[in-house]
């Protein structure tokens, strides 16, 4: 979860956010070398007094100004086009997890497990307990396995919402009469937070999203009390 002294990407919980990290760092390394080259050059200019006047064209150099942003382009192309097509990729998943927002919270239902559905709304301030965070936490939270593909299965039932958990690195858009979906592994045990990342009405702040991801044994634990109840 980030803090206020969080200046970076929050640490990943799945490989799709390792590899966004990835690119991030690739990218931000081409963007310093770029700025900092153009930033000598344009300091050059400034204190350089020397004049050429027989220099009125050179096709070299206007050669290579072309040619090398379209490489660099090539060079972030590349990956950026490969993380897309694996953020798309859904590999056998093992559980399904369709997810619905409203105006204002949102609605899960564990389809392969006796259709257990339930609503998540954020717990208001006067009832939150000591370990809760304000505007973060929920009432009803989700529970699913770490090291097995899930499939997410996102909507809406009113008007756009986005369902976003950054350190898992998945974001979908919730649009009505649609539905959109998501691979997900989750890599380790522990809570993450969200919100909606949509701005999708007067309480699109109060609309967070909180998951546990548990060992096998414990999710199984957990389905099998839901489903006795």
């Amino acid at each position: 979860m980030a803090t206020w002294t969080t200046l970076s990407l929050q640490d990943s919980s799945s490989p799709m956010m390792e590899q966004l990290i990835f690119f991030h760092d690739h990218t931000l390394l081409i963007l310093t070398t770029i700025v900092s080259l153009v930033s000598y050059l344009m300091g050059s200019l400034f204190f350089n007094t020397n004049i050429n006047r027989n220099l009125l064209e050179s096709q070299t150099i206007e050669m290579i100004w072309t040619i090398t942003p379209a490489i660099i382009l090539f060079f972030i192309a590349v990956p950026s086009l490969r993380l897309l097509y694996l953020m798309d990729e859904i590999n056998n998943p093992a559980i399904t997890l369709k997810t619905v927002g409203h105006q204002w919270y949102w609605s899960y239902e564990y389809s392969d497990f006796s259709n257990i559905e339930f609503d998540a709304y954020m717990i208001p301030l006067n009832e939150m307990e000591g370990s809760s965070f304000r505007l973060l936490d929920v009432d009803n939270r989700i529970t699913l396995p770490m090291n097995t593909h899930i499939r997410m299965i996102v909507t809406a039932a009113d008007v756009l919402h986005s369902w976003t958990i950054p350190s898992i690195g998945v974001k979908v858009d919730a649009t009505p009469g649609r539905l959109n979906q998501m691979g997900m592994l989750i890599n380790r045990p522990g809570v993450f937070y969200g919100q909606c990342s949509e701005i999708c009405g007067a309480n699109h702040s109060f609309m967070p999203i909180v998951m546990e991801s548990v060992k096998t044994n414990t999710f199984i634990s957990w389905i099998s009390q839901l489903s006795e109840a």
